[in-house]
């Protein structure tokens, strides 16, 4: 198997952006509908906005210091000094199995050691469930720091963190 090739949502064309939205908007039960003006703002002030063999996953993640409102994200912010949350990860139904958003993962983790960060976190949906996340994440080394109901929204979340090691 090769290696998938990992690029910066930001640098890609925008026949790959518009299929992302489309992609994350497919998957809007477990992240949150988008709009092109929303999606572009997102990417353009995330800590990592990534994507993997041009366009068969994506993941975006923010620090602690972004202008973002998400209240997964103020749980996060009311409770740590320093981190990095990812905020979504999506791979395309015909692309799972691949090992593609380990990678994302891998280099999200290697994007945070670099620059100082010790935590990355982020928060898997309880109601509606969402198990194939659930194990993945344990699989990663996640483990639960608190949960939620965010009754406007109609979900249940169990909140996660991952303690970066030393480089490797």
């Amino acid at each position: 198997m090769t290696t998938p090739t990992i690029a910066p949502i930001a640098g890609a064309d925008a026949a790959t952006r518009s299929a992302l939205l489309d992609l994350n908007n497919d998957h809007a039960r477990e992240t949150s509908l988008l709009t092109p003006a929303s999606w572009d703002s997102m990417v353009a002030t995330a800590f990592s906005a990534t994507v993997v063999d041009g366009g068969a996953a994506f993941l975006i993640a923010f620090d602690q210091s972004a202008a973002y409102d998400s209240p997964n994200f103020l749980w996060f912010r009311e409770r740590l000094p320093r981190f990095v949350y990812v905020d979504r990860i999506v791979v395309a139904a015909d692309d799972r199995g691949r090992g593609l958003a380990r990678h994302l993962y891998e280099d999200l983790f290697g994007k945070a050691r670099a620059t100082g960060f010790d935590r990355i976190v982020c928060e898997v949906n309880s109601e509606p469930p969402n198990p194939g996340s659930d194990a993945f994440h344990g699989r990663m080394g996640f483990t639960e720091m608190g949960r939620a109901e965010l009754i406007d929204r109609g979900k249940t979340v169990r909140y996660l963190v991952r303690i970066l090691d030393a480089a490797p």
